[in-house]
């Protein structure tokens, strides 16, 4: 899961990811397609998108309303990362 969580942070080179993290280009390249298509494979069972027009509008207020993101209907995992302003 490290090495797929790497890779999706920074989907830089497959090759210099390894030699960070010690392991060949080819165990990037299978393991990412495993977790991608496990994550694929259960999708359906835990991402939920809103089905009609009434849920898009009500997720979207709720959104806008709560968290001041006006178009945004939904969230990946539910973290909030505090991100510091850059310095200048």
């Amino acid at each position: 899961m490290n090495i797929c969580l790497c890779y999706l942070a920074d989907p830089g080179y497959q090759q210099s990811i390894g030699q960070e993290l010690g392991v060949s280009q080819a165990t990037i390249s299978r393991t990412v397609d495993r977790v991608v298509n496990s994550i694929v494979a259960q999708s359906n069972e835990w991402i939920k998108f809103p089905t009609t027009n009434h849920e898009l509008m009500k997720a979207k207020q709720i959104w806008r309303s709560t968290y001041k993101f006006p178009t945004a209907i939904g969230e990946i995992d539910c973290t909030h990362i505090g991100i510091l302003k850059p310095w200048g």
